[in-house]
């Protein structure tokens, strides 16, 4: 399996006042990106957001690169999506649809190039456990993101080489071709992990 790049960025070591940031900061402009999304109805406002957040993430020391290539996995599906929201109802909702879409991308980035994956986890942990009283287990949550955060390069790396194999038997417009060997290695990539989990002891109920 080649080595595929993930949708977020990631983290790139640095001493900026966006590295800086307390990390409870960058969850809340995360958050505040996804509520701008439902609640911003101007593409205007939708763009200076989005261009705001791009000069973040150069303040980072990230570059420019880093921030395309955060953008680049989604992009067909943004033209498909635009196109379809032009056609039903017009442009300037198309627009704010895209924007907000990107906006949660590339805040989502700002926050893995400029925080260890570790820490990150970490807030995570802090941020449930006071749902422990209920329930929930703070560990359990951060290694299930951090197992789907692992998960989602795989799977697309194997959809990537499944592609690349079908086009070059001719089989690129036949469907079985493309998902059944997916699904099978996604299976077989969890089966592996839950054993991993398992002999590790991770995971398991406490008594």
């Amino acid at each position: 399996m080649r080595g595929h790049g993930f949708l977020l960025a990631n983290y790139v070591p640095g001493n900026s006042i966006i590295h800086r940031t307390p990390l409870a900061v960058k969850f809340l402009l995360v958050v505040g990106c996804g509520l701008v999304s439902f609640m911003v109805v101007d593409w205007l406002v939708s763009a200076a957001v989005l261009a705001a957040l791009g000069v973040l993430f150069l303040l980072s020391g990230a570059g420019a690169r880093r921030l395309l290539s955060a953008v680049r996995p989604v992009a067909l599906v943004l033209v498909v999506i635009g196109l379809f929201q032009w056609w039903q109802l017009g442009g300037p909702t198309a627009a704010r649809i895209v924007l907000n879409i990107m906006v949660c991308v590339v805040a989502a980035s700002l926050l893995t190039v400029t925080t260890p994956m570790q820490r990150i986890l970490d807030g995570v942990v802090s941020l449930a456990t006071p749902f422990r009283r209920f329930g929930a287990d703070p560990e359990r949550f951060a290694l299930t993101i951090a197992i789907m955060l692992r998960s989602i390069p795989y799977i697309a790396g194997a959809f990537a080489d499944v592609r690349d194999s079908a086009r070059a038997r001719g089989l690129e417009r036949n469907p079985r071709a493309l998902v059944l060997p997916v699904f099978i290695t996604t299976v077989a990539f969890a089966r592996q992990t839950g054993e991993a989990l398992a002999a590790r002891g991770l995971g398991d109920a406490e008594d």
